[in-house]
């Protein structure tokens, strides 16, 4: 038998038998768990228990983030409304605007099929409904696409550049032989999920990784692929997934993602970059919705302090605006003349505002002075000390590993 050298993954000797460095991996591992522990405990602050409304528009809020940024990834630009719309009447909750569309109620069902029903088996078929749900159109339009059938006899590969220059960033394995790898990968994820021996999240990230390479379907791999993550991350912890979206974070690193993907397809078998990459992704999705909670908390315990302090309307206003956070544009405080434009008010009256913030105890002084003077919410209504407490307890870990 002539040698040939190794080009794939998927034509390594020892694929798809996975490997990885338990240092690299472990404190990834230990952070995520902490912070989604966290997490768990500190959303269940913001709704009362039994308030199941508040509790399924956060869901909803959630899986849209979700549903949106999965297709932004691939380059697609969805109607945000009607897939709300979609996802609202789902989960029962009443909201005004977006007509549903075919698209918007294949993405919906996908999600909430993908997150909502973990217990549910993972076989071809369920991946066959995913991908119809996924195409809904494709029947009716002029392209080559079969929804809910395996991708053609021709090789899959992805390909960037010129046409007479072509590079390949990546070939999927052989469609002979197919279904064989395809019922290897449903097997291990079903009895991976109660080996003992396997993280969780570690079986998320590889089970990710796994289906993108087998690239099974003429479309859509990557979606699915994440959808499968989704559903291994649910499987992990019934109710954190409702809480944050994955993809969002990965769509902030696309290009990363797409590098980390291409060079451990070309590698072997050992996934530690994959994985380690997986798990900061990871890692920075549950801080960010970590911070927003906390700010949402923030928010809260602020207006309950100032409720009866008989405060303007413009300056409510600027309040709920420094109190929302960076996203707004007031990270570092506001100064006098931002105040003016928010508030649409003169100098003289922005000035005798922001007076009265810092005397009612609304707002503090900055150091500076003059013109650059800045005011912000005291820090006393965050509790940063959590989040500083993380950085540290993160910062010493990362110098162990690394």
């Amino acid at each position: 038998m002539p040698h040939h050298a190794v080009t794939w993954i998927w034509q390594h000797p020892g694929w798809p038998d996975f490997s990885w460095q338990v240092a690299g991996v472990q404190p990834r591992l230990q952070r995520c768990w902490r912070n989604l522990g966290i997490l768990l405990g500190r959303s269940g602050a913001l709704t009362p228990a039994g308030d199941l409304e508040t509790e399924t528009r956060a869901a909803l809020d959630t899986l849209l983030q979700n549903i949106v940024t999965s297709s932004a990834i691939e380059g697609e630009r969805l109607n945000v409304a009607s897939v709300r719309s979609s996802l609202a009447r789902r989960l029962g909750v009443d909201v005004a605007n977006g007509q549903p569309s075919p698209r918007a109620e294949g993405l919906a069902e996908l999600m909430l099929d993908a997150t909502l029903n973990p217990d549910s088996g993972l076989d071809a078929e369920r991946l066959f409904q995913w991908h119809r749900w996924l195409f809904p159109d494709a029947e009716a339009s002029l392209t080559t696409l079969r929804p809910g059938q395996w991708r053609g006899m021709e090789p899959m590969q992805v390909v960037s550049g010129r046409i007479d220059r072509p590079r390949v960033h990546f070939e999927a394995p052989p469609r002979a032989g197919l279904e064989s790898e395809i019922e290897q990968f449903l097997a291990w994820f079903e009895s991976s999920r109660h080996d003992a021996a396997l993280d969780p999240l570690v079986r998320a990230g590889l089970a990710h990784f796994w289906f993108v390479t087998l690239h099974p379907f003429e479309d859509g791999n990557g979606r699915i692929a994440r959808a499968i993550a989704d559903l291994a991350l649910a499987q992990a912890d019934q109710q954190s997934i409702r809480l944050y979206a994955m993809s969002a974070a990965i769509l902030e690193r696309r290009a990363d993602y797409y590098r980390c993907l291409e060079e451990s397809q070309r590698g072997t078998t050992d996934l530690t970059a994959w994985l380690v990459w997986f798990l900061d992704t990871l890692e920075a999705t549950l801080l960010s919705v970590l911070d927003q909670v906390e700010r949402t908390l923030g928010k809260a315990r602020f207006w309950q302090r100032f409720v009866m302090a008989k405060l303007l309307p413009e300056q409510i206003k600027v309040l709920n605006r420094l109190l929302d956070g960076s996203d707004k544009g007031f990270e570092h405080g506001i100064s006098s003349s931002q105040y003016q434009k928010v508030a649409k008010v003169s100098k003289a009256t922005a000035t005798r505002h922001l007076a009265g913030l810092v005397e009612k105890g609304c707002l503090e002084r900055l150091p500076g002075g003059g013109r650059s003077t800045r005011y912000q919410v005291p820090e006393r209504f965050y509790r940063r000390e959590l989040f500083a407490a993380l950085a540290v307890a993160d910062a010493s870990a990362r110098g162990r590993a690394d």
